[in-house]
């Protein structure tokens, strides 16, 4: 998904950086091997990326998901907000380094249910929270919380949503083209 308006801000790269984000990207280069494109975008902003970066950090490192349930969160919610980079981007992430098997991947791509009933009831909790702005039946949480789950994780899908808003809205404004690494993985909606 697009939007109709594409920003036009020209994307930032490391050579025309200013000292607000130029260590920023530089690292980013550093951890990646290349500079991603949508990096490059969300860097006329540099108060965005730098949230975004650090939401993104602390997801990864702090919170009990497991990688292969932090992608599945991170996949759900971009494709439900029909992000054509980040569902990409994740999808090669999950093949290539979190460990989520294909067909799990594939499931959350095409919109299908996911074979693994404790991942399903992940993405489907996920959906929930993001379709109904944080305000699930108890009914849900019942659900959720039945599938081994618990209210602290929660609290982090709600920080996983607010990571993918971030990159998920400016991915739509900005239009960054899907970088060629990512490219076997290309999805749209």
């Amino acid at each position: 998904m697009k939007s109709e308006y594409k920003i036009s801000l020209t994307p930032v790269t490391i050579e025309t950086a200013n000292d607000l984000v130029k260590g920023t990207l530089e690292q980013q280069k550093a951890n990646f091997g290349f500079l991603p494109n949508m990096y490059q975008t969300m860097a006329n902003a540099p108060a965005m990326l730098k949230t975004y970066l650090f939401g993104y950090e602390q997801f990864r490192k702090d919170t009990l998901f497991t990688s292969v349930e932090q992608e599945v969160l991170f996949m759900a919610i971009s494709r439900e907000n029909g992000c054509e980079y980040c569902v990409g981007a994740h999808s090669f992430i999950a093949d290539n380094m979190s460990g989520v098997p294909v067909q799990v991947t594939d499931a959350i791509r095409d919109g299908s249910a996911i074979d693994d009933s404790k991942l399903e009831v992940l993405a489907t909790f996920s959906r929930v929270l993001l379709n109904t702005r944080g305000l699930p039946t108890k009914a849900e949480v019942a659900d959720f919380v039945a599938a081994g789950y618990t209210e602290r994780h929660i609290l982090e899908i709600i920080l996983a949503i607010s990571v993918k808003t971030l990159s998920n809205y400016s991915n739509h404004l900005c239009q960054p083209e899907l970088d060629d690494v990512f490219a076997p993985r290309a999805w749209s909606e």
